[in-house]
Parts: structure tokens; C-alpha cells; sequence
């Protein structure tokens, strides 16, 4: 069983954006790993492993709109119960 069950992926678009602030986020808010956030003051992509993606979601929305959105339970596909 993997320590972080979910794969979550987004696209955030909005204005002022800072990846350093949200990657600080992060750090001090939410239990993870393999984050990455990269992109400009418009748009970031996020990359997270989690077992609350949901919270990462609301983050994330407070920040700009976000779309592209993604969770897939690593553990699943890891058994081979994909789809």
C-alpha cells in the first residue's frame, strides 16, 4: 500500500500566482509528496501524491479557476484495477 493514495493534477489560471507561495502552501498545509508546481503568474500546474485531495482542490479554487483536473488512486492502478 502506497503512504499517498491519490495522484492529483491541475491547471490553475488566474492572476498574481507565485509558485514559491503555493509550493509553501503546501509544505506547511497538506500531507504529501512529489509536488510540483511550476508555471508563470498566470497559470501553474500542480502535481501532487495525497490522501486528501480534496483539500488541494479547495486551495487550489481560492487561487484562480482551475480545470484539467485529475485524481487517480495510485494504489488501484498499482493492482491493476484501472478504469
Amino acid at each position: 500500500m502506497l503512504e499517498f493514495k491519490y495522484d492529483t493534477q491541475l491547471l490553475i489560471e488566474g492572476q498574481g500566482l507565485d509558485e514559491d507561495a503555493i509550493t509553501d502552501y503546501f509544505a506547511e498545509h497538506f500531507q504529501g509528496d512529489c509536488l510540483l508546481a511550476v508555471g508563470d503568474d498566470e497559470l501553474i500546474k500542480i502535481h501532487y501524491h495525497t490522501n486528501e485531495p480534496w483539500k488541494v482542490l479547495e486551495y487550489c479554487a481560492s487561487l484562480g479557476e482551475i480545470y484539467d483536473i485529475v485524481v487517480e488512486d495510485m494504489d488501484r492502478q498499482a493492482r491493476g484495477l484501472q478504469g
